[in-house]
């Protein structure tokens, strides 16, 4: 395997051990002073479990190893962060969703609570970049044992110090898997074995609680959280600076999706969106449906993000999309979509077509109950095979209820980025995605693990 081509294997890996080391050392300080001042870190206490370098640091040393995939390479930067877009740029980062495993990894290291101390622990952590780790059987040689992936930990975590583990039969350990849950839920039975791995089917594996980008529609193991943004503020001015900015930015398009797919002539929600932008001027001069909000002057707009052009380009979109009003969130070869956060992250109003692409994955970071004071919901059903236009649905709604909806979309900006690490102290009063994805972890487990204790 080729190494790392961007980042040299040895600096990064001792930069990483660094930091590890020092928050390991800062944690054990902070639980003495913790427990000596009766601080808030009750019940909040967490122990990062030290794994063996082949687990995390040293699978990024193939980043450049699987050409059918990408080369991951450049965006090892920052902790996972990748590089800057521009030089003088503060808070704006080339991201790729693929590295929230690092990049939890390392903001991890500077949680409040963590203790030394695995018995006093109320969550475990296991470092373990286990979507990247899939890589290789996925697209690489081990294609065809995709059944195994996982039980490699499974057999460190018995093997190395396994009353961790049998505390309480892994109820309070979680990690992180930086793709959808249905990429780690292959059936144990087929062979040939399908797309994806079954890292969430092994037994071994039921109790944990994994952090993931899009969960299944029974989460007893996945929780879904937040895909990571371009956008990594390090001070709370800087994030009121750019919050300012989305409030003030002026909304001359309606429409906007950006996007791919859609091209064939098979039925489908893409297609549908694609017909109508290109139709959209006809539509617009219908009588029947009213008017432009006022001070706009377009009525549909696409952004052709084809072959992955605008994943680490995020000016290709974040530009239109403070253009615009509504930002349309179809659901793809999954149904939730980075672009969901880029949209809000931009105050653009989302516009969902099923039920899966938000509502019932993000409840720790999306108010679950009140979808319709920050969303629109069309479904897709009604515009594939019946008809229905965007378009006249979204110039129906009130200006008023517009401008309502997108305050609500400002209120939750901090809940939904993942600001950068290291960032003032200021920012850290504002609970971001890291936060909350932390907060709804121990919450979980910690019902969990009184459901256990209550039948022993």
């Amino acid at each position: 395997m080729t190494p790392c081509k961007s980042i040299p294997r040895l600096t990064f890996t001792f930069f990483l051990f660094f930091s590890l080391s020092s928050a390991t050392a800062a944690a054990a300080h902070l639980q003495s002073e913790s427990e000596n001042s009766n601080s808030e870190c009750k019940g909040r206490w967490i122990h990062i479990r030290k794994l063996p370098s082949r687990f995390n640091l040293d699978l990024l040393t193939n980043c450049s190893a699987y050409p059918i995939y990408d080369d991951f390479c450049p965006y090892l930067a920052n902790h996972g962060l990748g590089h800057k877009t521009h030089n003088r740029s503060h808070s704006w980062y080339r991201t790729d969703p693929s590295m929230l495993e690092l990049l939890f990894h390392r903001r991890i290291l500077e949680y409040p609570c963590l203790t030394p101390d695995p018995s006093l622990a109320n969550a475990i952590f296991l470092p373990y970049y286990a979507g990247i780790d899939s890589l290789r059987y996925l697209y690489g040689p081990e294609v065809n044992s995709s059944a195994e992936h996982g039980l490699s930990l499974y057999r460190f975590l018995q093997q190395d110090n396994p009353q961790i583990w049998s505390r309480y039969s892994g109820h309070d350990h979680f990690l992180v898997l930086a793709r959808p849950a249905w990429d780690f839920s292959q059936r144990l039975s087929n062979d040939p074995p399908l797309w994806g791995t079954s890292f969430l089917e092994l037994r071994e594996f039921y109790n944990i609680t994994a952090l993931t980008y899009e969960s299944r529609a029974w989460p007893w193991q996945d929780h879904a959280i937040p895909y990571p943004t371009s956008f990594h503020p390090p001070t709370l001015a800087l994030l009121r600076l750019w919050i300012t900015r989305v409030r003030r930015a002026r909304r001359n398009t309606l429409i906007l999706f950006a996007g791919g797919g859609g091209v064939s002539a098979a039925p489908n929600i893409r297609h549908s969106i694609r017909s109508e932008c290109d139709n959209s001027s006809a539509i617009s001069n219908d009588t029947t449906t009213g008017t432009l909000i006022s001070g706009q002057s377009k009525v549909c707009e696409i952004v052709d993000c084809s072959s992955g052009v605008c994943e680490h380009d995020p000016i290709r979109f974040m530009r239109p999309m403070l253009q615009s009003t509504f930002c349309l969130q179809p659901p793809g070869d999954t149904p939730t979509r980075r672009s969901t956060f880029d949209g809000i992250l931009a105050g653009c109003i989302p516009v969902f077509f099923e039920e899966l692409s938000a509502k019932s994955q993000y409840g720790w970071h999306l108010p679950e109950d009140q979808y319709e004071q920050f969303s629109v919901f069309i479904p897709k059903e009604e515009v594939v095979s019946k008809g229905l236009r965007i378009i006249h649905v979204l110039k129906a709604i009130p200006a008023v209820e517009i401008r309502r909806m997108r305050e609500k979309l400002i209120e939750m900006i901090p809940r939904i980025m993942y600001r950068r690490h290291g960032s003032s102290l200021g920012l850290k009063a504002e609970k971001d995605a890291f936060d909350l994805a932390v907060e709804g972890t121990l919450t979980r487990i910690g019902s969990r693990i009184e459901e256990l204790l209550a039948v022993r």
